[in-house]
């Protein structure tokens, strides 16, 4: 297998393991993998009056940048512009929401998620 479709792969495994969180939280997922013309959310979900915007960034164990510090200035810029695609597609009543999750694969398995609410806004981008 080539390193792309093992990270592809690996990136599957948290993104399945954040939607069942998500699902546990009692969250409805709406759609995976949400992609338009230079930008892409992970998951979109509905949670009480929430829309989630949720990025997931999986690591290995001591991995050198945490997943949260991976979602830079610049990806968060690529997100909300994906989201605001998103809303015009299929607009919605509800509190847009960004947040980060945080998995970390070791055997070939989900060990930990961290996730991390509001983990940014669309003010001051």
């Amino acid at each position: 297998m080539s390193a792309a479709a093992n990270k592809r792969q690996t990136g599957n495994l948290g993104e399945d393991a954040v939607c069942a969180y998500l699902e546990r939280q009692g969250a409805e997922i709406l759609c995976r993998n949400f992609t338009v013309r230079g930008g892409e959310i992970d998951i979109i979900a509905q949670q009480g009056e929430y829309l989630l915007f949720v990025e997931v960034k999986t690591r290995r164990p001591g991995s050198l940048v945490s997943g949260a510090a991976a979602v830079d200035a610049r990806k968060q810029r690529l997100i909300i512009r994906t989201a605001e695609q998103y809303l015009l597609k299929y607009p919605s009543d509800l509190q847009p929401r960004f947040d980060v999750a945080e998995t970390e694969c070791s055997g070939g398995m989900i060990r930990h998620i961290t996730y991390l609410e509001g983990a940014f806004d669309a003010t001051g981008v």
